[in-house]
């Protein structure tokens, strides 16, 4: 009687052991579902960061008085209100977690404000303008960052892949922003042909800051050629801000040359943000196949 009553309690374990098996490699295969619909949305957030940086630094141009650039201002803005409705279904998805990275109210309110700063952005100065502009970017930035931290880290379990996720959601994206200001901040001063005291000092800050941000990203995994090329186009950025922008003898390069030399930049730091994107994409879908591969063989 004793023996049928171990036999009993093996089979149970066995069965219990099973079941729990099969239910992480079920687990192991949402977190990739889950992990290719997180990285969706956070390619908006990075697409109308973009599109916001660009703007800013266009209307910095026009409000300093080139005109020029009010035409691809115009399209600009457009294609931001192309991208918005894109989080509508993020927000409506993090809302209903018990804590949302961002919610369909906050969204909404976004919107409201960019629509605001859009109606009233003739009326702006340069200054307004920038401040304006990088309050939008930095609520992005948060949202980005929490989504890495609350949804991306979370199924990730390797130490070089969350280094490789607070790249793609923290490190870089934040490079992006201080290389953004800069190029704002910059168009100005090459429209006027002059740099003031306080903006010298910022674009010090925002230069060393980018600096900064490039080598904790490169010793956080920047072994690649985007990440060369990155590196190279960030270091040229900060050589023509710091010699032909800040000397005493005065400003030396056109806005639109400056424009067209930071957006290189910035451009370089999205390239390898994607390509970061890829990479963790690749390493979800191994990691679907594998559980895929085990749910059929359990």
């Amino acid at each position: 009687m004793t023996w049928i009553i171990y036999l009993m309690c093996l089979i149970a374990l066995v069965i219990a052991g099973v079941t729990v098996t099969i239910a992480v490699r079920h687990r192991r295969l949402e977190d990739a579902n889950s992990m290719d619909q997180t990285l969706g949305a956070c390619q908006s957030l990075l697409k109308l960061t973009n599109h916001l940086q660009q703007h800013r630094g266009m209307s910095t141009a026009w409000l300093a008085g080139d005109k020029g650039f009010k035409p691809r201002l115009d399209a600009k803005g457009g294609e931001i209100e192309i991208v918005i409705p894109e989080l509508r279904d993020v927000a409506r998805t993090e809302g209903s977690k018990p804590h949302p990275c961002f919610t369909l109210n906050e969204l909404g309110l976004f919107q409201f404000n960019w629509a605001t700063l859009k109606e009233k952005l003739p009326t702006l100065s340069v200054e307004q303008s920038i401040a304006q502009h990088s309050f939008l970017i930095d609520q992005l930035l948060n949202w980005l960052a929490a989504i890495g931290e609350s949804r991306v880290e979370t199924l990730v379990d390797e130490r070089a892949g969350r280094a490789l996720v607070r790249n793609y959601t923290i490190r870089l994206p934040a490079l992006t922003e201080c290389l953004g200001q800069a190029r704002a901040l910059g168009m100005s001063v090459a429209t006027r042909r002059g740099c003031s005291a306080v903006t010298r000092v910022r674009l010090m800050f925002l230069v060393a800051r980018a600096e900064a941000l490039l080598n904790q990203a490169l010793e956080a995994g920047g072994h690649g050629q985007q990440a060369e090329k990155t590196m190279l186009a960030v270091q040229q950025m900060a050589r023509v801000i710091r010699t032909r922008m800040l000397l005493s003898s005065g400003v030396t390069v056109a806005a639109q040359d400056y424009f067209e030399l930071a957006s290189t930049a910035i451009d370089q730091v999205f390239a390898w943000i994607a390509d970061s994107g890829v990479l963790l994409r690749q390493s979800a879908a191994q990691q679907g196949n594998h559980a895929a591969v085990e749910v059929r063989h359990a």
